[in-house]
């Protein structure tokens, strides 16, 4: 049968509930929220004199709980107005509603016996047919599924989404024994293809594949702190960025997710792992069990092994936690020889080597650490998984690692994984010294643009499934490039559409992502079908170059920087208007000159999670690359008649100027940098090369024909600019803006207008174009523009003057 998804119920509207709820209204699904009823009325309900039978009562919990998690930062939900999808009820007045859902996903609180009651409840009102799954971390499978009918057993799994559900990736899926297996591929199947996740076929064990190992990680750490008497800051400093973890690291992440639930995990191991051959790890230390006692449980409790103070004047000061002492003091700067010499290695798989073979602390650090992980990875299958790329997807996706650990030892060599090891007093698996005694010597291996892994039964390379709707740059570079220079590659993604991938540092646009998208342009006109301008970086690009601006404007080389920015708008024009399709397929942060990209792509194929804006003024600039202009030619597009066109070109107007950033790509089509019924969004990132290619391929068979370049851009002059200048010195004069920002926006509102026109006139890109780089050139005379670049090269931060 051919199973969709239109309507889920969620059991349980606690933070994961209402979260799993909001990202199924992300992609499009209704969803029926329920939990239970007040045992008591609140005073502000006596005060009114409600009853506990009243409906707003009954539903009270389901509702606190779900507006909590629609104001909580980050957002659970891509779009405020997606929180309609979510009707809320409770379990004894709404729970006979579930009849007509597809999916029922229980997620109460993690006690056997109150599940069991649930899905006794749940199956007097389910249709026999529907899927039902439990968010569970680690309750066996087999416990819940106890006493439940057989239709019941058929349709049941776990289905363990991480928290936050919009953001992490991992989806784990543990079917039970009597699960059907096409319910299983079909749970795989739409976590990953609708969901946007990694959908991880896990076994029913503790913790599952990406807690067991990622605790494991952590609790290992602990130990290595205590015996290397090693600083949280330090730690943090070693598990961070430098080797492709989060900015959080360790210390700063338990204090997140909470040092709660990582000790229930971490206990929920112990007791239920006799055979496992690390678990003194998972014993919780003496410092852990006292910050428990004293409630430091990270930012739910305002402290954890970090706190946030004010000092007398109000500035915010953070505080690091002593592990010897357990008192907080001063947080202190972590500084190691070996992590310096990482600093010229962009590609992070490439450090390894060299941080292993560190000789100061940090090396030392990096070998008990990464030998304690390898051991224990490596004897977790088959108990865990069969196949070893699913620990590596669940570590990836569930904690936020760029490698697994089993592709961070092959990034080491797997010989010289096993000398660390046995330095540690770790001894290699029986199927690893097989492995190499047979001649295979990684772990992974790329063969035609496709990722094999060891697979243990066979004892041979093994392509890895679900590739095929993927298409994956690093592994097609090599042997698909056409042309590269120091910023960019050129990819041949077949069918004849090329790919223009960034490469530059933080993928910042400078005249070498420039000249590869002309070049991008001239091969694809001259020998192909389409263009996709697409990377699988953390973010499509941070914008242009601003190093490159400051230095032409503080040397005073207007000439040179009048012609940079020109060749900025004339490669955007190219895009417009060249002889084949073009698509953009932004994600993360796509900022300034990445969103001006974006703008003049014939399509934008942007991912779910997608940061984009026109974020100049924050340099004390406009849009100089085509952006300015851009939103004055949509804003036209929208005119109607009378005010209205007012109305539209002043929001399009104060997204420049309030530099607005949409924090998902639905909500980018609000800010008018996305088009309805025109650009699309991808909710699986992994997806989003290959529908890049897809959209090309079908605009170019489509018979797709050059545009013809704009000359009927109705500008409202002198009408326009009054009301922009009134505007703005109305928020100078009240405070609102800096003499600076207002100079920044009355620039923005000349070009904008289209000059000082008497009347409303038809005029062409090219005319826009001309008085945005004037703007721009002149904005760059300026010293507060200067300072403004400056403060942002060094800070990363904007700075209001």
């Amino acid at each position: 049968m051919t199973r969709k998804i239109k309507k889920v119920a969620i059991i349980g509207s606690g933070i994961m509930g209402s979260g799993i709820a909001c990202h199924f209204a992300n992609i499009g699904v209704e969803v029926l929220l329920l939990d239970i009823i007040p045992r008591e009325l609140n005073e502000i309900e006596k005060a009114k004199g409600l009853t506990l039978n009243d409906k707003v009562v009954r539903n009270r919990l389901v509702n606190d709980a779900l507006t909590a998690s629609l104001k909580s930062s980050p957002s659970p939900i891509y779009n405020q107005k997606f929180a309609d999808r979510i009707t809320t009820g409770n379990l004894e007045d709404d729970l006979h509603k579930i009849k007509y859902v597809d999916w029922i996903v229980e997620v109460v609180v993690e006690r056997l016996d109150i599940k069991k009651s649930v899905f006794e409840k749940i199956e007097k009102f389910r249709t026999p047919g529907t899927l039902i799954t439990s968010n569970t971390s680690g309750i066996p499978i087999k416990f819940m599924s106890e006493g439940r009918s057989e239709d019941f057993q058929q349709h049941f799994a776990v289905t363990h989404f991480f928290n936050p559900p919009r953001y992490l990736k991992l989806f784990e899926v543990v079917p039970s024994a009597k699960c059907k297996q096409e319910v299983t591929d079909f749970l795989m199947m739409h976590g990953d293809k609708f969901l946007g996740k990694t959908a991880v076929l896990a076994k029913d064990t503790p913790a599952f594949i990406g807690n067991r190992i990622g605790i494991f990680g952590i609790m290992s750490l602990f130990h290595v702190v205590k015996e290397m008497d090693l600083t949280i800051e330090e730690v943090d400093k070693l598990t961070g960025p430098v080797i492709g973890r989060p900015k959080s690291a360790t210390f700063r992440t338990i204090d997140v997710v909470g040092l709660d639930t990582l000790v229930h995990t971490a206990n929920g191991v112990k007791d239920n792992c006799p055979n496992d051959e690390m678990r003194d790890q998972f014993v919780i230390p003496d410092f852990v069990n006292k910050m428990m006692e004293n409630k430091w449980l990270g930012s739910k409790t305002k402290q954890g092994f970090y706190k946030m103070t004010k000092d007398a004047q109000g500035n915010r000061d953070i505080l690091s936690l002593d592990l010897n002492t357990l008192e907080y003091r001063t947080k202190k700067s972590a500084k190691f020889a070996t992590l310096e010499l990482t600093k010229s290695i962009d590609n992070v798989s490439d450090r390894f080597k060299v941080l292993v073979g560190g000789k100061d602390k940090a090396g030392e650090f990096y070998r008990k650490s990464f030998a304690a992980m390898f051991a224990y990875v490596q004897n977790r299958i088959p108990e865990i998984s069969d196949e070893l790329y699913r620990i590596d997807d669940g570590l990836r996706a569930g904690f936020g690692w760029e490698h697994g650990p089993f592709q961070i030892w092959d990034a080491i060599g797997v010989a010289k994984g096993i000398e660390i090891m046995k330095a540690e007093g770790h001894q290699p698996a029986t199927w690893v010294t097989e492995m190499m005694a047979n001649g295979e010597t990684s772990f992974y291996t790329v063969k035609n643009g496709a990722t094999y892994y060891y697979d243990i039964p066979s004892k041979s390379q093994v392509k890895k499934p679900g590739q095929d709707s993927f298409i994956i740059l690093d592994n097609i570079r090599k042997s698909n490039e056409v042309w590269k220079n120091s910023g960019a590659v050129i990819e041949d993604l077949g069918d004849g559409i090329l790919n223009i991938e960034f490469r530059s540092k933080m993928n910042t646009i400078g005249g070498d992502v420039l000249a590869a998208i002309n070049k991008g342009i001239d091969l694809a006109e001259k020998d192909f079908q389409g263009l996709v301008v697409g990377n699988q970086a953390a973010n499509f690009s941070v914008g242009a170059n601003i190093g490159m601006i400051f230095m032409m404007a503080a040397e005073q080389e207007y000439e040179e920087l009048n012609m940079a920015i020109k060749y900025f708008q004339d490669t955007m024009m190219r895009m417009r208007y060249s002889s084949i399709p073009t698509i953009a397929a932004p994600h993360g942060m796509t900022l300034g000159g990445g969103c001006e990209i974006s703008l003049h792509a014939d399509k934008v194929v942007a991912a779910a999670e997608t940061y984009i804006g026109l974020v100049e003024f924050g340099v004390g600039v406009i849009p100089g690359g085509g952006g300015s202009k851009e939103m004055a030619l949509r804003a036209q597009d929208l005119f109607h008649k009378g005010d209205v066109q007012l109305n539209v070109l002043q929001e399009h107007f104060l997204t420049i100027g309030m530099a607005k950033v949409a924090t998902s790509a639905y909500e980018a089509f609000d800010l008018g940098l996305l088009q309805k019924g025109k650009d699309v969004v991808v909710v699986n990132k992994d997806r989003q090369i290959a529908e890049a290619k897809k959209h090309a391929v079908l605009m170019a068979e489509a018979g797709y024909t050059q545009p013809v370049k704009r000359k009927d851009i109705l500008v409202l002059g002198k009408q326009a600019l009054g009301m922009f200048l009134v505007g703005t010195d109305s928020m100078e004069a009240s405070n609102y803006i800096s003499a600076h920002d207002q100079k920044i926006a009355n620039k923005l509102a000349y070009v904008m207008a289209g000059g000082d026109l008497s009347e409303p006139t038809r005029v062409s890109e090219q005319y826009l174009l001309d008085i945005e780089r004037e703007a721009f050139l002149s904005l760059c005379t300026e010293r507060k523009t200067l300072e403004r670049i400056q403060h942002m090269l060094k800070t990363g931060k904007p700075l209001r003057n």
